[in-house]
């Protein structure tokens, strides 16, 4: 026998009262989008409920439970349309062609190079893909395929541009430009790739004579600064000085910019703040207004008073 019941008015009530709660929150998204456009970033938090399941989709690093779309990992939330999703905030680096990277050798092999760039797999660096003494486009020979740890061993540091990608999906880097290559005279500094911002130029310089490379792996390389070497110069260039492992003499002055600088990109970087040119020269500014030591930037108080300093003017 079949009977039909009424359904009681309290969870009815309850559940107007989450519909009120994820409206609150599908219009909180809705103003950052009007803010940042159709793809908007907001911190959040595993288990932090984002909104509600019938008006919006889960995408990756979320999930849903009782109507509603949770965050499943500690990133930034971002939305396109109706599609939600959690970019990790320790995700590795996803890379793209033309991306500027920096990285370690890894394991030099027959001909090329296996370079670790905070990738899922590690990156090839071609023999046929580097400078080589006497001309950019001759033929490699025998003989530098002998010398390959003279240009580049385990452990070096370099900045090269992605230039395309292999089956399996690992990267394929080159360093036919003078403005790559071999990485001296610095200090290396690592942060989330997301933190990362996509500029028209990713090798800054401040005014206190430091060079920044801005890698988009999430490997900064904070440098004395050095003059600009004409590209006319890449035919007959000095082999020697490019792929020297001896670094030049910095001085007092300048260990301590690159230091202070190093510190910077640390503090912001502890805080979740996007990276741009602009930001680390203001940042930079505001500590030497402040009259402060390269130490006292690791100062837990010193750090979010410069955070809060340099949001403020954004």
């Amino acid at each position: 026998m079949i009977s039909f019941t009424s359904f009681p008015t309290q969870p009815e009530d309850a559940y107007r009262t989450v519909r009120r709660y994820n409206d609150d929150e599908d219009d909180a998204m809705m103003d950052l989008d009007d803010e940042n456009g159709p793809s908007s970033s907001k911190l959040t938090c595993p288990g932090e409920t984002l909104t509600s399941s019938h008006d919006y989709m889960r995408g990756h690093g979320t999930y849903v439970d009782n109507d509603e779309v949770i965050a499943s990992v500690t990133g930034t939330i971002e939305r396109v349309n109706r599609l939600v999703t959690v970019r990790p905030v320790n995700s590795r680096y996803n890379p793209e062609i033309g991306d500027l990277v920096v990285g370690r050798i890894a394991e030099v092999q027959p001909r090329r190079w296996k370079v670790d760039a905070n990738s899922r797999q590690d990156a090839i660096l071609m023999l046929s893909s580097v400078n080589l003494p006497g001309g950019v486009q001759r033929r490699k020979l025998e003989s530098d395929e002998l010398q390959m740890r003279t240009f580049f061993e385990e452990g070096d540091l370099l900045v090269a541009e992605v230039q395309a990608f292999f089956a399996d999906g690992a990267m394929s880097l080159h360093t036919r430009s003078l403005k790559y290559g071999k990485l001296r005279n610095g200090q290396l500094v690592i942060v989330p790739p997301v933190l990362v911002r996509r500029l028209k130029s990713h090798f800054l310089t401040l005014p206190c004579n430091v060079d920044i490379i801005l890698a988009l792996n999430g490997y900064i390389w904070v440098s004395k600064h050095i003059k600009q070497i004409e590209q006319e110069g890449e035919l007959g260039f000095d082999a020697e000085a490019v792929y020297s492992n001896q670094n030049d003499r910095i001085d007092s002055s300048t260990r301590s910019a690159i230091a202070r600088v190093a510190n910077i990109i640390q503090i912001l970087a502890s805080h979740f703040i996007p990276l741009t040119d602009t930001l680390l020269l203001e940042a930079y500014e505001w500590t030497m207004e402040q009259d402060s030591d390269v130490k006292t930037l690791l100062q837990e108080d010193y750090g979010d008073a410069l955070v809060a300093a340099v949001v403020s003017k954004e």
